[in-house]
């Protein structure tokens, strides 16, 4: 079982220290989400930040939402960084569900399922060096791989599910370990039916927090603010982990349940908090 930093978002200046330490402290992966109205900076431009002061550890969105974005500038920037972190990027990707995050692109809300499938298609002959249309040629620069960058999709429907196996991609799982076991197995379906060869990479996150109380309550008022929209934002609250023992717990059910790696995302900016989760985890 790989263990992955979800990095905090309020407070951008700060993630080159979370990085540096993440890396030495021998996380996996450093995790980044994605909207657009809201305070969070962007995840594109700040991972190509952290793959420069970075050698080893793998760099992931979770999710980029792609509809609010163009497929060919977007596959040009996930190229770009795939290739200048020597292969480290996962592009993990994902719908959305805010209305304001769409009203600022003027894209539909309503058909931004059937905009991503499109999206990919797209990218995925992008990155292949075929031109973009016949009056347009190719754009660069080329990926590390002929297929591109690592996918990764996140989801909780079958039909957002199925993207996993449809454009043989790894499964995001935003989903506590009691219930994310069926999600696990809707991902691994998809990977069978559509023929492809060994199993999918399965991420879990797991939201949590080490340290003293004010922490604790910096990491819950940014969950319940960053969920505010979704209607869940006390749920999720109410899931936050902030002890060692239950980190190590669910850890555990999530390994059991065949996750490859588990994504311990923190709301809390104290960058000390690596040092107490390696502690525990690795």
């Amino acid at each position: 079982m790989h263990i992955g930093l979800g990095l905090p978002i309020a407070d951008p200046v700060a993630l080159p220290e979370w990085a540096r330490r993440a890396e030495s402290a021998g996380f996996s992966t450093l995790g980044l989400l994605d909207r657009l109205v809201y305070d969070n900076p962007e995840p594109l431009v700040t991972l190509a930040v952290l793959a420069g002061i970075t050698n080893r550890i793998r760099l992931q969105t979770e999710v980029l939402i792609a509809p609010l974005r163009d497929p060919a500038l977007l596959a040009k920037q996930a190229a770009t960084l795939d290739l200048i972190s020597g292969g480290r990027f996962a592009l993990g990707l994902g719908v959305g569900g805010r209305d304001d995050d769409h009203e600022a692109t003027g894209t539909d809300i309503h058909t931004r399922g059937r905009r991503l499938d499109e999206q990919l298609a797209i990218m995925r002959r992008l990155w292949s060096g075929e031109p973009f249309s016949d009056t347009c040629g190719p754009i660069g620069p080329a990926p590390t791989r002929p297929d591109g960058p690592e996918l990764l999709f996140g989801g909780f429907q079958p039909a957002a599910i199925d993207r996993v196996g449809r454009w043989g991609g790894g499964f995001l799982a935003a989903a506590p370990p009691s219930w994310a076991g069926n999600l696990f197995d809707l991902a691994r379906r998809s990977w069978t039916e559509h023929g492809r060869s060994g199993a999918p990479r399965i991420v879990a996150q797991l939201n949590a927090v080490l340290g003293p109380q004010p922490l604790i309550d910096q990491a819950r008022a940014a969950i319940l603010g960053y969920y505010e929209f979704s209607g869940r934002a006390d749920h999720m609250a109410a899931g936050l982990l902030t002890t060692p023992d239950q980190i190590r717990f669910s850890i555990k059910q999530f390994e059991d349940l065949g996750a490859d790696e588990t994504m311990l995302y923190c709301y809390g900016t104290d960058p000390d908090q690596i040092d107490r989760f390696a502690e525990v985890v690795l």
